[in-house]
């Protein structure tokens, strides 16, 4: 009897399985994709934990779908401005379809992000 890999299961058991670690390693669970968006966020901009306004909370949340989409060239990092954030350009259009096919699309590249933590 073999037991198959975490990448060889349905997307939901994979995104499960990421948020389960994430909660391991930080010591609290993401709420929801947004979550965990703005976590890469975070990480992307580089300057640890700290108080942010709800507009840069909302462009972080940008800065980690920028940051997952790249992995397919979507996005193409830019620049770092004079603060020290990342800027992407868009490098190809997105995909078509419903929220449901977006979000499938940042979880399976999420996923792919923190593959190896």
């Amino acid at each position: 009897m073999s037991t198959l890999n975490i990448e060889d299961q349905p997307l939901e058991a994979q995104w499960e399985h990421m948020l389960q670690t994430l909660e391991e390693l930080l010591g609290k669970r993401p709420a929801d994709l947004n979550g965990v968006l703005f976590l890469i966020g975070v990480q992307e901009l580089g300057q640890g934990a700290k108080r942010f306004t709800k507009e840069q909370k909302q462009d972080l949340m940008h800065i980690g779908i920028c940051k997952v989409l790249s992995l397919s060239s979507y996005y193409l990092f830019e620049k770092r401005d004079k603060d020290g954030w990342p800027h992407y350009i868009l490098n190809r259009a997105l995909p078509q379809g419903g929220i449901d096919k977006q979000e499938a699309l940042l979880k399976m590249h999420v996923i792919e992000y923190f593959k190896g933590i």
